[in-house]
């Protein structure tokens, strides 16, 4: 298994946020970090932030064909892929609009789908890697006001464990991961009930999780629901 400081890690959704805690944390670790989001400025100052080698793309996931030219830029393979890019914009089903709708299912399921073919092929020639699909209760549950957010989440989960099957024998590691804790991002902030915004956490306390499944890629955790504080801080779990 190659150490960190030999990986090449892609994160979506890398401006703010868990994305931005995440490649804070992997960038601390010497993993080569490749960056999007479709806030340029936002990925400029992560990246700034982090040093060393970060390559950013300022792409719109939403849109298929900028998102097929970014990938066609990568400068070389990718060994893990965290998709954590989503939108959620509560709507009831009578407000929702089409253009809204597919927005959200395209950056949460169509960029994981380009995305996912975009590396798989050189994961499959170097033997192995991970891909990591953040995930949430409405991937799972249904809420109110998010039949967007919840048809992509749920969507996902599904998308994960197909994959997880086909990379078994590639040593592909494929899972979704939550959250497990409330946490502190500008979502957050306009989503979170006062109850959950008085326990929420930085999300630099759940980035861990993700260096650990990119480093020991267990594939026994292949086509799981994983739990980002449970990996993280397990005692406090």
């Amino acid at each position: 298994m190659p150490a960190l400081s030999e990986q090449t890690v892609l994160i979506t959704g890398a401006a703010q946020g868990l994305g931005a805690a995440v490649a804070r944390v992997f960038g601390r670790s010497g993993a080569r970090l490749i960056l999007m989001d479709r806030d340029e400025a936002g990925l400029a100052a992560v990246a700034n932030g982090i040093g060393g080698a970060v390559e950013t793309h300022a792409v719109d996931l939403s849109d298929a064909a900028a998102t097929e030219a970014a990938l066609a830029q990568l400068g070389g393979p990718v060994d893990a892929l965290i998709h954590n890019a989503a939108i959620l914009k509560p709507k009831p089903i009578d407000a929702e609009s089409l253009a809204s709708f597919r927005a959200t299912l395209d950056v949460g399921i169509q960029a994981a789908f380009q995305l996912t073919q975009a590396v798989w092929p050189a994961m499959k020639a170097r033997g192995g890697g991970a891909l990591v699909f953040v995930s949430s209760q409405s991937g799972i549950k249904g809420f109110v006001d998010e039949t967007a957010y919840c048809a992509a989440k749920h969507a996902l989960e599904g998308f994960s464990k197909c994959l997880a099957l086909e990379g078994a024998a590639h040593g592909i590691l494929s899972c979704t991961i939550t959250p497990g804790k409330a946490m502190h991002t500008p979502m957050s902030e306009r989503n979170y009930p006062p109850e959950l915004k008085a326990e929420w956490v930085d999300p630099e306390r759940l980035a861990p999780a993700f260096v650990e499944i990119a480093t020991k890629r267990d594939m026994g955790l292949s086509g799981q629901r994983l739990n980002a504080w449970t990996l993280s801080e397990p005692e406090a779990a």
